[in-house]
């Protein structure tokens, strides 16, 4: 027979494995069976109960208010709990998540480069496969790199095309990647093949069409006799290998402060394939790039003889040419982080 003590001792006992077992119960039927084993006819709560004749009749009130209080506690807990898992099954099913332990696991997912990153890649590499060598600037800019430089005059209206972040009169962030065109020639002697992939920045209007970043690829090509009929060849290459070789091209007549003759280029829309969308606009073509002969001042600022150099250029915005690959409307998916979206695109 257990002592007062042991007894006192035993409801402790009792009560914390009482608790523990309801705490790490997640099934409603799990709750009946511990709900049975302490509260039952034959429980472990109502044994106790059944001993406490054995004890002298002084020490029985204390002994008995205990027991009921360790019986009221563990009713409370089981109703509490059951409350608990019945509230998580109505949240499961209201959300159409039912659970089926038959069911193989689901694997992890495996990441994947942002589509911007991919097509950046991607554009590297055809051009890296026609003989361009990679170079790269930094975002922070002066203002003779990022205009002077490349002929832009303080009062040339050219500048107004491009909304520009200063941080003070001198220096800015980069509106394009021209300016490391500027910085190899500086540093290197024809010939030149370069592409400088980068990211830029204007302050413009966030819209479906533009954004305040964006990433660029910069080419350029500078030796003795480079005509704009290289030029067209190379940009041709590259179009066919990024849309395929039914993809047709077009040069239009355009002006940049750095290149002279300067052209737009065209592509025949990939969605309509030229007959007309709304996506095109019914014109059947979609602008991707921006091109040129590199102007004599850009040479003459960076001490090339423009008598024996001649050279071209081009520009293009990589989200244009993601968002003309996949069909995107809109520039600000690619910022906004949506993992449903960013999970479609694996070149």
């Amino acid at each position: 027979m257990l002592n007062t003590n042991e007894f006192q001792n035993s409801i402790q006992k009792t009560k914390e494995e009482a608790f523990r077992e309801i705490d790490q119960e997640n099934r409603l039927e799990g709750l009946e069976q511990i709900r049975v084993k302490y509260l039952g006819r034959k429980g472990i709560i109502t044994s106790l109960l059944k001993n406490l004749k054995d004890f002298p009749e002084e020490d029985r009130p204390a002994l008995g208010q205990l027991s009921n209080q360790l019986k009221k506690q563990v009713e409370e807990v089981l109703l509490q709990r059951a409350e608990k898992l019945k509230e998580i099954q109505l949240t499961l099913k209201k959300g159409r998540w039912f659970l089926d332990y038959t069911l193989p696991g689901r694997k992890g997912w495996v990441g994947k480069l942002h589509p911007v990153t991919q097509v950046n890649e991607r554009i590297i590499q055809i051009f890296y496969g026609m003989g361009f060598e990679v170079a790269k600037g930094p975002d922070i800019e002066t203002d003779y790199y990022n205009f002077s430089s490349l002929n832009f005059p303080q009062d040339h209206p050219a500048r107004d095309m491009q909304d520009t972040f200063y941080i003070n009169d001198d220096i800015l962030l980069r509106t394009h990647t021209s300016p490391v065109q500027v910085r190899v020639f500086e540093k290197t002697e024809p010939p030149v093949r370069i592409i400088a992939p980068g990211r830029c920045y204007r302050n413009e209007a966030i819209n479906s069409r533009s954004y305040c970043t964006f990433h660029q690829v910069e080419g350029f090509y500078v030796d003795t006799d480079v005509t704009f009929a290289d030029l067209k060849g190379v940009l041709t290459a590259f179009v066919w290998e990024m849309f395929g070789k039914d993809v047709k091209l077009r040069f239009r007549a355009s002006f940049f402060p750095f290149t002279e003759p300067s052209a737009e280029v065209d592509i025949s829309c990939i969605l309509c394939s030229g007959k007309g969308c709304s996506v095109c606009k019914h014109t059947g073509w979609l602008e991707i790039l921006g091109a040129g002969m590199i102007d004599p001042a850009v040479f003459d600022a960076v001490g090339y003889d423009s008598e024996k150099f001649t050279g071209y250029a081009f520009g293009m915005g990589v989200e244009r040419i993601a968002m003309l690959k996949y069909g995107i409307n809109d520039i600000r998916l690619f910022y906004e982080n949506d993992l449903r979206f960013l999970r479609q695109f694996q070149l």
